[in-house]
């Protein structure tokens, strides 16, 4: 086997590790909205901004922060692979098979409409979704902590 087979059996490999990323970072971001859904519904059913709810908001907060870790590093290594994919396909630049991830020209055939939708990269809702969850969670508890404090 000559030095390209082996090199494009590895590109491959990581184009493969970067595409599997993606579910992963949906799902997270799934399961993400579901438990901050259902800690919403928990905090509507109980007292609501009430003091006696500070588990609520100390929940949503420490799990925010930590689906911001979990989402991040999962997005470092989609990275990671993307770029050991791109080394390859620098190295290789003549041959096609090493260019799968260069979509610059089909990008530019796709309707205007559907580009400026898909503009954002996915990297910026996946870890603002947990940080603005995160920050209305602590921002919560702050509000009835000081709601509390200042009924006294």
């Amino acid at each position: 086997m000559d030095p390209s087979e082996k090199d494009y059996i590895a590109y491959k490999a990581y184009v493969d590790l970067w595409a599997a990323e993606n579910p992963i970072k949906t799902n997270k971001l799934q399961v993400l909205l579901i438990v901050n859904g259902l800690l919403l519904s928990a905090l509507q059913l109980g007292r609501g901004f009430h003091i006696a709810s500070w588990p609520i908001f100390v929940a949503g907060s420490l799990f925010c922060a930590i689906w911001i870790m979990s989402i991040g590093r999962t997005s470092l290594f989609q990275k990671v692979w993307q770029a050991k994919a791109i080394e390859f396909s620098n190295k290789y630049k003549g041959d096609p098979r090493f260019q799968l991830l260069d979509t610059e020209a089909a990008e530019l055939a796709a309707p205007r409409w559907l580009r400026f939708l898909g503009a954002v990269p996915s990297k910026y809702y996946l870890l603002g979704a947990p940080v603005v969850f995160s920050l209305a969670w602590t921002g919560g508890l702050v509000y009835i902590i000081l709601k509390q404090g200042g009924s006294q």
